[in-house]
């Protein structure tokens, strides 16, 4: 063969595989909503990461094959209900949602879009799914805390605080409405410790330091920092002004007391989000929500200053 003949059909067979390599449908990217009621920083950041890193490990890679569009809620309601309803407009294969106010406002704004909660409390008791093990609809994930945790929270601070009488739980009622019940179920409940446990609701930061003054002139006082996405965004706050009063506190966040607070014992979050990418796989692949039985089982961990 001539030379001149061999690179014409050298030419041509490259010719011939380019032409088949673009006629290959490529891989099809499907779309994920996330919308965390908290406002974009650290924590909101390391719970992202938990979501990715698990997408990641189950074969899911944005700019490859999965888009994700990101809203973070800040704790305010009407910001939280316009993302909600701006992600189901984007109409994504699911939707994975954080804290009780993103997955009331999904669970309004769409009933046919598959919905992944990841640490949600009493989801049975809002009325979001029927049961943990048979949620209904197109709702499901996983849980965060119990009520039973409340009477952990007063027990370790009964053994570090000397002369404990009276602990205050801090909570916003629109971000976190559970917790009343929460308190009422705890109190009909016999506990060893003998002093007293009351709602210390709070809407703003005038609040949390009036209530903070408040504890830090009542001896004996301690408080506990729950979960509560406004709570959590206010943390540099509450720390901050439970140091100034001198008020111990315990949280179910790990990063109270990284910032100065005194102990925390609670799930460990990105735990949550990590083993939720697993329900967002399975719904990517095909699966639907009904059949998903909700989770509340997690690591739970104790730190301290």
């Amino acid at each position: 063969m001539r030379r001149r003949e061999f690179i014409t059909l050298l030419g041509g067979a490259s010719f011939f595989r380019s032409k088949i390599a673009s006629a290959e449908p490529s891989e099809k990217v499907r779309r994920v909503g996330l919308l965390l009621g908290l406002a974009e920083g650290q924590e909101a950041a390391s719970r992202v990461r938990a979501l990715r890193l698990g997408l990641r490990d189950l074969g899911w890679s944005e700019g490859r094959n999965i888009a994700i569009d990101y809203r973070y809620g800040a704790s305010d309601l009407s910001l939280i209900s316009r993302y909600a309803n701006e992600l189901v407009g984007l109409a994504p294969d699911v939707i994975v949602g954080n804290s009780s106010p993103v997955l009331a406002a999904l669970r309004r704004a769409t009933s046919s879009i598959p919905i992944v909660f990841a640490a949600v409390n009493d989801p049975v008791g809002q009325g979001f799914i029927s049961s943990l093990a048979h949620p209904g609809a197109n709702i499901t994930g996983f849980t965060f805390i119990d009520f039973e945790i409340i009477g952990k929270w007063v027990s370790l601070l009964n053994d570090v605080v000397p002369n404990l009488r009276r602990v205050a739980l801090m909570f916003d009622p629109d971000t976190s409405p559970f917790f009343g019940s929460y308190l009422r179920s705890f109190k009909a409940m016999k506990h060893p410790f003998l002093g007293e446990v009351e709602a210390a609701p709070v809407r703003n930061v005038a609040e949390i330091d009036s209530t903070m003054a408040k504890l830090g002139r009542e001896t004996g006082s301690g408080l506990i920092a729950p979960s509560d996405v406004f709570v959590n965004d206010q943390r540099d706050m509450i720390i901050k002004s439970a140091l100034q009063h001198g008020v111990p506190m315990i949280s179910v966040y790990r990063t109270f007391v990284v910032g100065g607070g005194l102990i925390s014992y609670g799930p460990d979050i990105s735990d949550i989000f990590r083993r939720a990418s697993s329900y967002v796989d399975r719904i990517l692949k095909g699966e639907w929500p009904l059949i998903f039985p909700c989770s509340h089982r997690s690591f739970m961990s104790l730190s301290s200053i």
